[in-house]
Parts: C-alpha cells; structure tokens; sequence
C-alpha cells in the first residue's frame, strides 16, 4: 500500500463514521477476544490462551465478527448500533481477496428487516460514491433471488431439489462429482461457488436474497417457504456484504446453535465454546431488527479499483508468511 491509497483509505473510513453518525447509529466498540462463540460450522477462528500468576487460565478466541456481543447489546437497549472492528477467520486463502486478519463494518437497524436493510445500504454506498467512482458500483441495486438465479443460469427450480438425494444427482449431472458425505448445503455451495457466481451481472451491484433455509444461520425464515430473510450483496462479481433479518425467538436460536455445534465439533478445527445461555439474551424485549455485516477491505478494494486485497490494506499476511494460491472454500462469506 502506497501513501496515497492510505490517505484515500483513511478518508473513506471518515465517510463511513459520518454515514452513520447522520443516521443516528451509536458507535461502539466491543472486544476482539471473545471466551466464547456463536459457532459456524463453515468458519475456522483463531485460539489462544489467557495466562496469569493471579487468574486462572482461559482458553480465548478471536471474534470472526462482532456479532456475540453486538446482540448482547441490542438485548441492553442500545437502539441501531454499527462499529468498524478487526476480524480473523483462520484456514481460508491468501491472496486477491482475502487475509486473515480483515477490517468489519457492521451494523444493527431496529424494527427493520432484510428488505429495510437493502435500502440502508443503498444509501450507504451511495453516499460513498465520487465522480471517479466506477460505474459498476453505482445504485441501484439489482435485485436477484437465489431461486430465480439458479432457473435463470441453470434451469434448475429449487423448490424441486429440497432432498440430498435429488440435489446431489443434478451435482453429478453437472460434473461436479459430490462426496456421498456431503450435506445438501456442501453440495449447494459447490454449485452456486462454480455456476452461479461467475455470471452473476457485473454492471452494478447485485443482491442475491432469500437464501435455503437449509443453509442454517441466525436469519429468520420466510414463512411458507424454504428460504431465509438473508441476502448477500456482489459488486463487480465480488462479495461484499452478508444481512439477515435476525432470529429472536430463543427456541430457533438455541437449536441452531446446538445444531451448529455438533456439526463443527465433528469437523477436526478449534471447536470454540458456546455461551450456553446466550439463547436466553432473546425474550420478549429483544427488538426485531437487522443486521449487515459488510467486508471494508473489500469495500476500498472496490472502491479505489485496486486489483487485490493486498493493495489497500497495511503489512498483508501474505508479505509476512508468503502468499497462496487456491480453490475458494465452499461455505466462505462474511458473516
């Protein structure tokens, strides 16, 4: 990173804070070391280990996003919060889009859902927009289901592939040879990682919502249907944000996390600790609300037309332990 794309970094982060602070959002700042997790079976964290004469030892973990406490906050009262924070995701990749450190801007609306959030965004970036902004970043927002994109490129109906045995015979018939071990959300990631992303519109930013429902995550489902209140937004074919209309009923809540336990226990990685009564933070007084979670390392990237990841943020990983090359790991997103 040279001097110049540091100062434009630096702006733009400014730009961001006054976003917000406008939209009458409370900063905060919660920690980056965490003695327990929501866990994710698709994400690695880092582990580490609290050490002292006087306490007792405590086996600690660096946050893959703020969320566990942003919610704890919510639960307090807070009203609409966003904070810019440092996040870390171990076993990914190294290279154009990804380092294992990376910055988060993530931010929580009250009585709002994902729909609500698409607008907010919009807004956000468009407040970010210069005269030397690329076209291809530009609002409004495409607007895409998941269930449309895979009929429009694949001319495969979902609704019609709900089974692990059905899915995983149109993975074979596109060539993509699944493991007979893998669930239907591995062998969905395979697909929609090499037919559906490459082609997505590349013109101006894309919203893919109404993710499977079975692709289990702390997004409330759309009632009637197999789907989630989540959306997913790609600028020039690149992720850049993650929203779900947040779950806040404690029951879903805890089986989700149980269930996300098990599979990340059986998985081999750090197996992280759960708070076993974080569930409980979502009674009657937890306010609807959604929550987007949005890459800034990313966002500059975009932003400044920089060709890599590496280009925009200070001391890469890769110039410290060297780069990699690789295929993308199915499941990987922002939040």
């Amino acid at each position: 990173m040279n001097f110049d794309t540091i100062a434009k970094r630096s702006h733009i982060t400014g730009q961001i804070r006054s976003f917000f602070h406008t939209m009458q959002y409370l900063e905060v700042e919660t920690p980056i070391l965490s003695p327990s997790l929501i866990p994710e079976s698709t994400i690695e964290v880092f582990e580490t280990t609290f050490s002292s004469d006087f306490h007792n030892s405590h086996q600690l973990y660096l946050i893959p996003s703020p969320e566990v406490f942003m919610k704890k906050l919510i639960a307090m009262g807070s009203g609409h919060i966003f904070q810019i924070t440092k996040s870390f995701r171990n076993s990914e990749q190294i290279g154009k889009n990804h380092n294992p450190e990376f910055t988060m801007l993530e931010w929580y609306t009250m009585n709002a859902d994902y729909m609500d959030s698409i607008h907010i965004t919009e807004k956000f970036l468009s407040s970010l927009i210069t005269e030397d902004t690329p076209d291809w970043f530009r609002t409004p927002f495409i607007r895409k289901s998941v269930d449309e994109l895979f009929k429009e490129i694949l001319s495969i109906d979902l609704l019609k592939y709900q089974t692990k045995t059905l899915i995983f015979k149109q993975a074979l018939n596109l060539g993509l040879g699944p493991d007979k071990n893998d669930s239907w959300e591995d062998i969905f990631n395979r697909i929609f990682l090499n037919f559906i992303e490459p082609k997505l519109p590349k013109d101006r930013p894309v919203i893919i919502y109404n993710y499977p429902k079975q692709i289990r995550c702390l997004a409330k489902e759309v009632k009637g249907t197999p789907w989630r209140e989540r959306w997913e937004l790609y600028v020039n074919g690149m992720e850049l944000a993650n929203c779900y209309s947040e779950e806040t009923d404690s029951k879903k809540v805890q089986n989700i996390l149980e269930t996300e336990y098990v599979k990340k226990a059986s998985s081999g990685g750090v197996i992280p600790d759960i708070d076993s009564n974080y569930n409980m933070i979502f009674n009657s007084d937890f306010p609807k609300c959604s929550g987007v979670a949005l890459g800034v390392d990313r966002l500059i990237m975009l932003l400044t037309d920089s060709p890599d990841i590496e280009g925009v943020i200070l001391f890469p990983f890769s110039d410290m332990v060297g780069g990699e090359n690789g295929n993308r790991k199915k499941g990987d997103r922002k939040k």
